[in-house]
This record gives C-alpha cells, sequence and structure tokens, in this order.
C-alpha cells in the first residue's frame, strides 16, 4: 500500500511540475522575433516620454521582471530592453507610479489596457484611438492570466 503511495505521490508531482514548465516554456518557444534594434530606434522618435523598466521594483523577482529604456509617443509604446518570458502579457497606462500587485489592483480598473506583449526582447505596442497618454504617469507591463505584476516605468 505505501509503494502505490509512493508511486502515485511521485507521478503527480512529475505532472505538476511538466505543467508548470510548459506554461512557463510555451511563451518562449512561441514568441515571434522581437522588432530590430533600428525598428525600435524608427518608432521611438518623436516620443512625448522616455522611461526605464528596471528589475529592482517591490513587486518584481527573478522570474517577473523587465530592463530597458521604454518610449512613450501618442500613437505607440516602445520597448528596447529585455521581459522575462512568460504568458499573456499585457501593457496598461496608470495614473500613479505603482511597483507591485496590491498597488496596481487597486487602479486597474481605471487604467487603460494598450495592448499585448507577444516578444520579450523588445516590442512595440499601437496605443488605442481615443487614449491620451499624458493623462497618464507610468507605462506597466502585466501577466493577465496570473495577475502578477512584471515591470513599470514612471514617464511623468
Amino acid at each position: 500500500m505505501l509503494r502505490w503511495i509512493v508511486l502515485l505521490g511521485s507521478h503527480l508531482a512529475t505532472l505538476v511540475a511538466g505543467v508548470a514548465l510548459g506554461i512557463y516554456l510555451l511563451p518562449i518557444l512561441t514568441a515571434p522575433e522581437g522588432p530590430d534594434e533600428a525598428t525600435l530606434a524608427a518608432t521611438a522618435e518623436g516620443a512625448l516620454f522616455t522611461a526605464s523598466f528596471t528589475r529592482d521594483l517591490k513587486g518584481s523577482d527573478f522570474l517577473h521582471w523587465g530592463e530597458g529604456e521604454v518610449s512613450i509617443t501618442p500613437q505607440e509604446i516602445v520597448h528596447a530592453g529585455r521581459l522575462s518570458p512568460g504568458p499573456d502579457y499585457k501593457v496598461y497606462l496608470v495614473s500613479e507610479f505603482v511597483e507591485d500587485e496590491e498597488q496596481f489592483l487597486r487602479l486597474k480598473d481605471q487604467s487603460p489596457q494598450i495592448g499585448d506583449v507577444k516578444t520579450f526582447d523588445g516590442f512595440i505596442v499601437a496605443v488605442p484611438e481615443g487614449v491620451d497618454v499624458t493623462a497618464y504617469t507610468t507605462v506597466l507591463v502585466w501577466c493577465e492570466s496570473f495577475d502578477e505584476f512584471i515591470t513599470a516605468a514612471q514617464y511623468r
């Protein structure tokens, strides 16, 4: 009987580890190639604001982080840098600087979702018509599937 319990436990643990690893690796394996440096630079020209994603935020950790420059134009948000890979990343604009899940969840209902992040080595996300980037102060990357804070940068 003990042998069956041990076997069942080990098989369940292996299954859980495999599913978790698959959830983590699938976005990496299926991610399209990010925009090249020239495209990022050209798109960022004329930016109204620039800021930096850093790894040292309260809500960031070894699995959830971002680094690099982010440029905000009236039409696009451009990130030249890297993000930790993961599923279902979204870009939001927030009215005040936040650096963890709890702070963002308090403001999420008033924060427009700008678009999806599909690449982890730089991205360009179009700002939806009707969204005024000057009405906000912070650009934030959020994992929608797991309600995880990835990174944020205050641009004004």
